[in-house]
């Protein structure tokens, strides 16, 4: 017998998606790779009254978990365990999940970006390993968080629960790829269901020219355009222009939720095969960026069953169209 993992908040969402199309636990069980058991033991302990559903499950499996988890305070030998992830590239919320999950520990990530900042105060190196090494991480709900104040901001929270499922196509999220020295930028914008990418390079990152990029790029697929996600970045304080332009709202992850934005976090990471954090955008020709992103939609995903991006979003049009 396999030893017993918790679901992801991934499955979770595929599981609420699968039993809503009326599928067996077994079915749901080997669409998501795992056994029956598991289905049936997910249903039992985290359905509440309006039946199951993935936010829910994920809310009731975590205090769960946190009330089995012991607290733990900061002993050198957890200090030696957490610098030495560190040195890893970990994350603090990757060890802080990690030790709830594998070791039932409760150390919060908060704990660890204070760590860490104590010891850049004293002229340590553990910042470095950060993947934001400049910029302290402030928690959420304090009066620092966020990366500005935008007006009209619409929250993730009020964004509809179906783009979470990815049960449909139209859902886009936006982020911006900085060269070196912030000379120019790329503007990525990839749809969710199909990771279907359209990317255009600018000169500086003002709202005003990111918004007329935006615009640019997805009016020509403004039937296939329901919602947008963005981060806090000023650069996107114009997203009512968008939405008027689009017929879209724009929506804002939570500060210091990357993952809230995860595939557009991983394109990026995609194209920085191609460009690394040392390119100047301003030397990059519109041709270029143009031919990288045919490139990146023509090639099969598995998840997508080895389809493209690019042969999803055209018979998507098309069907559109017809």
């Amino acid at each position: 017998m396999k030893p017993y993992k918790q679901l992801t908040y991934e499955q979770r969402c595929q599981i609420y998606v699968l039993k809503k199309r009326d599928l067996t636990q077994q079915a749901i069980a080997d669409a998501i790779g795992v056994s029956q058991a598991a289905i049936s033991r997910e249903f039992k302990r985290n359905s509440g009254k309006r039946g199951y559903r993935y936010q829910q499950a994920q809310s009731m499996s975590d205090e769960r978990r946190a009330g089995a988890a012991k607290a733990i305070k900061m002993t050198p030998d957890m200090i030696h365990f957490i610098e030495s992830k560190l040195r890893k590239k970990w994350s603090p919320e990757q060890i802080s999940g990690w030790l709830l999950e594998e070791q039932a520990v409760l150390l919060s990530h908060e704990t660890l970006y204070q760590h860490i900042w104590s010891d850049k105060a004293v002229g340590g190196e553990l910042y470095c390993h950060l993947r934001r090494q400049g910029k302290a991480y402030h928690p959420r709900g304090k009066s620092m968080a966020g990366r500005g104040h935008i007006k009209n901001r619409i929250s993730i929270d009020e964004r509809p629960a179906i783009v979470d499922e990815r049960g449909r196509l139209g859902d886009w999220e936006i982020d911006l790829v900085i060269g070196k020295g912030h000379s120019g930028a790329l503007v990525t914008i990839v749809e969710r269901e199909t990771s279907f990418t359209v990317s255009k390079r600018i000169h500086d990152k003002s709202a005003k020219t990111v918004t007329a990029a935006t615009i640019a790029l997805l009016k020509p697929y403004k039937e296939a355009v329901h919602t947008i996600t963005a981060d806090n970045g000023k650069e996107f304080a114009y997203h009512e222009q968008v939405t008027a332009a689009l017929n879209a709202p724009v929506y804002f992850a939570d500060p210091y939720s990357s993952w809230q934005r995860g595939l557009n976090e991983n394109t990026n990471g995609l194209l920085r095969q191609y460009w690394p954090k040392s390119t100047d955008f301003k030397k990059i020709s519109a041709n270029d960026v143009t031919a990288v992103i045919i490139d990146l939609n023509d090639r099969p995903r598995k998840k997508l069953g080895y389809k493209t991006p690019a042969r999803l979003m055209r018979e998507h049009m098309a069907a559109i169209a017809a």
